[in-house]
């Protein structure tokens, strides 16, 4: 029987923040996806500190690791496990891993880019190449599209429901999005193989989106598919949700998506949500791996000074262009302060690394262990962690990173108008209002300095130190604004990973660690990979998808074997066979771990 196919009108959910804003760059997808590993990763190549000296690491031998970083252990299916392991068996099977590099090839050579400057849904024709890859698709899952219902929200969003057998129990939802990055023209003969040839050399499947993400979606499919082949059928529903403009913020995809998910199954409807995030590597000599159980908010600042215009011969002694060039090496010279919060999920993650990574540093192994009491010992961690990897205090702290300017038209003529953005990524322990006032405080200075009307976010600013700058008529105007007539979005609400909330965490724990053992066929052995709370320095999908649950996680089990490969949003994206089939192990123990569970 064919999939009932259902097209819904588009209904865009209200942000859930006071501030609106689902706009971002793009390139921030790479650091989304590993910098939370690649920060940590950077540790353990650093320069020589009184703290590098090693020692022998006795796992679990102290008292001081009891409560420091506990795990659950490995959760294997009981209900569904004769299925559980035939489906393990046949993903071990080079026939069933040809099977892998045929989808996720295929699917990579169907071009799905989007764009920042893609207009509306059916204004802009460079949406309808969706339609190809939809079509791929049903030909590629076909038992997919026979067995669950479709829905197609703005034409190109799918929602997939697989009916489970108790309508009493909250769904399962599994989140993608079906959209790549552009390929820069110029890039296109830099790569090893062409960016859109889903080229298999018997290693890697190369491309465009082979990682990030049709490795998830088709990942999910794939999984789904097989466990439909195998004659499963779930007690729980499972929800597949994917959008078509991640990269591009997500404005006609998952926002969309939204209002149409919690119309189904209601506000708080979902039992749990994971979409792509960060993955696992080894780090100190422990395989870690990181959900992001939050993510950090956004705002883009724009800058603008006006003055007044003339020709060039006859300049004062500072254009727009010179008043702005002061102002921004003054945000660059005035960056947030950044601490370690104890509980935030940076935290956690080197707490788990001081309690279960064997070659931390001894030093900085104490000091982590006596943070959780010692303000002091808190401040010395501190100190050596952010010294020796700036990415690690950019994932800590909120960032600022001046990335577009603009100003004058002719070089003859002096410019009326110069304007710059800056981008913040906001801490989860801070606030965009928090950020809107750093900002606001850091220029006062200068606005005097220029005699410059300063107007910031809607409200006039007088620095009270320096009255007497405008006791005569001003120069020009300074206003700072957000840019791109968007908000900021706020920090994400913290999943919760510890206590009598924590059960959909645990059971994503025990998912990982069964995955990660079964595709080694490593015995029990509950120690081989850790996992810790993480957090992703950019956003997902899930912004959009706070009202639909408590438990948001970010996470793609992707191995980043220490470094930020596989080349995420640059030339020589690509996904190991190995790795992408160990992503469907990893699906699959999900779905039945999840629907074996107590959740309700």
């Amino acid at each position: 029987m064919a999939a009932r196919i259902h097209n819904v009108p588009v209904k865009l959910l209200p942000a859930p923040v006071s501030t609106q804003s689902h706009n971002r760059c793009s390139a921030a997808r790479a650091v989304s996806l590993f910098a939370a590993a690649g920060a940590l990763c950077l540790l353990v190549n650093w320069h020589d500190t009184p703290f590098n000296h090693l020692r022998k690491f006795h796992h679990g031998g102290t008292e001081a690791f009891a409560n420091v970083c506990p795990q659950v252990p490995e959760l294997i299916p009981q209900k569904n496990l004769d299925i559980w392991e035939s489906l393990g068996a046949t993903y071990d099977t080079d026939a069933f891993k040809a099977k892998a590099v045929n989808w996720l090839s295929e699917a990579v050579q169907v071009p799905t880019e989007s764009y920042d400057s893609l207009g509306p849904v059916g204004t802009d024709p460079r949406w309808e190449k969706f339609y190809a890859f939809h079509a791929y698709l049903q030909k590629a899952f076909p038992l997919v599209h026979a067995e669950l219902e479709l829905t197609k929200v703005n034409t190109y969003g799918l929602i997939f429901v697989w009916n489970g057998s108790n309508e009493g129990l909250k769904p399962l939802l599994l989140a993608a999005h079906q959209d790549v990055v552009p390929v820069e023209p110029t890039t296109v003969d830099k790569w090893t193989h062409p960016p859109f040839s889903g080229y298999f050399d018997g290693t890697y499947i190369w491309g465009r989106g082979s990682c990030d993400d049709k490795s998830g979606l088709i990942g999910i499919m794939s999984a789904v598919e097989t466990m439909l082949a195998s004659g499963y059928r779930p007690t729980r529903t499972v929800v597949l949700a994917f959008g078509f403009d991640e990269e591009s913020g997500g404005t006609y995809g998952a926002q969309t998506l939204a209002p149409e998910l919690e119309r189904m199954f209601g506000r708080n409807g979902f039992a749990m949500i994971v979409d792509e995030g960060s993955g696992y590597g080894e780090i100190f000599g422990r395989y870690l791996a990181m959900p992001g159980v939050a993510e950090k908010g956004s705002v883009n600042v724009r800058i603008e000074v006006t003055t007044p215009g003339g020709h060039s011969s006859l300049p004062p002694t500072h254009t727009s262009i010179g008043i702005l060039a002061e102002l921004l090496v003054k945000i660059e010279a005035n960056p947030f302060r950044v601490h370690l919060a104890r509980n935030s999920p940076p935290y956690r993650t080197v707490q788990c690394l001081a309690a279960h990574a064997p070659n931390m540093p001894d030093g900085l192994r104490r000091d982590i262990l006596a943070s959780a009491y010692s303000d002091k010992a808190l401040r010395a961690a501190e100190d050596v962690l952010f010294t020796n990897s700036p990415a690690f205090k950019s994932l800590v702290g909120t960032t600022q990173a001046i990335d577009v300017i603009q100003g004058g038209v002719k070089v003859n003529a002096l410019p009326e108008q110069a304007w710059a953005v800056v981008n913040h990524r906001i801490s989860t322990e801070s606030s965009v209002a928090e950020t809107e006032a750093h900002d606001t405080e850091v220029l006062k200075s200068l606005a005097s300095k220029f005699n410059l009307t300063y107007t910031a976010f809607g409200k006039n600013v007088v620095d009270r130190g320096d009255r007497g700058a405008y006791a005569f008529l001003a120069y020009g105007n300074l206003t700072l604004s957000e840019a791109f007539e968007k908000g900021g979005l706020e920090p994400a609400p913290t999943t919760p990973f510890e206590g009598d909330e924590a059960m959909p965490y645990q059971i994503l724990s025990g998912s990982i660690k069964t995955a990660f053992n079964r595709h080694r066929n490593v015995e029990a052995d509950d120690d081989v990979i850790v996992v810790s709370p993480g957090i992703m320095p950019g956003n997902t999908d899930t912004k959009f998808y706070w009202n639909l649950s408590p438990h948001i996680f970010r996470y793609g089990h992707i191995r980043t074997m220490g470094t930020l490969l596989p080349n995420v949003h640059t030339v020589n994206e690509a996904m190991s066979i190995d790795n992408f089939v160990e992503i469907i192990r990893f699906i699959t123990t999900l779905i039945m771990n999840v629907d074996e569970s107590a959740l309700s």
